[in-house]
């Protein structure tokens, strides 16, 4: 395999090569979408009973009394579904809206860099690497919800990308540990305001498997 010094070394593909996200992660986002409208007219009492929500909860969500097997599961194969479903399952609007923007904005750029096939299977690989990490650290009656981990995946792969760039080229790399470090600050002050509330378990496992999927994914170009 030929090589090329740093000096040498052609630019990256640039990632803004679309003036917006790729079709696949709208359907995402409606899907996600379409299931919060119908939950929370339902906790407004328009449709349907005002439980649905925990019922749907109960069904889809991650549960770490299932996953250790202290509870048992309310359908068969809910143990494996789980770590995908409770993606698609948000805690309300705003819980979904900041999830969706993050989604559509980084998806669009790692969507050029590594194709839509790709970027869906980083997508599908964080989130059952976020509820994985979760299931194995957290210890919790609470539902696990929400598209966090498998957005983290995004950002873990993004900064691999950096990273991978910047030391092939002899550049600093004290950018990426910098907005890690921000990442990481985020968390915790998030973790505060939330009273605890946020699977931070789940940001990093969605994170880690993102950023070893972009050096897998990434590595030749």
């Amino acid at each position: 395999m030929s090589t090329a010094s740093p000096q040498n070394r052609p630019p990256p593909r640039s990632f803004a090569t679309q003036p917006g996200a790729p079709a696949f992660l709208w359907v995402l986002v409606g899907i996600m979408a379409a299931i919060e409208l119908v939950l929370s007219l339902s906790d407004s009492g328009y449709i349907g009973a005002s439980g649905l929500r925990w019922q749907a909860y109960a069904l889809g969500a991650f549960w770490q009394s299932v996953f250790s097997g202290a509870l048992a599961p309310a359908y068969p194969g809910q143990t494996v579904a789980m770590f995908i479903t409770h993606a698609f399952l948000h805690g309300g609007i705003m819980h979904l809206a900041l999830n969706s923007v993050i989604l559509l904005s980084l998806g669009k750029f790692v969507t050029a860099r590594v194709g839509a096939a790709r970027t869906l299977l980083v997508l599908f690989l964080s989130a059952v690497g976020g509820a994985l990490l979760f299931g194995l650290l957290a210890f919790t009656d609470a539902p696990m919800i929400g598209a966090s981990g498998a957005v983290f995946g995004l950002v873990g792969l993004w900064q691999a990308d950096e990273y991978r760039i910047r030391k092939s080229r002899g550049l600093p790399l004290k950018p990426v540990y910098t907005a890690i470090l921000g990442l990481v600050a985020a968390n915790v002050a998030f973790f505060v305001m939330l009273s605890g509330g946020l699977a931070w378990e789940a940001h990093l496992g969605g994170w880690l498997t993102g950023g070893l999927a972009g050096l897998v994914l990434l590595r030749d170009r």
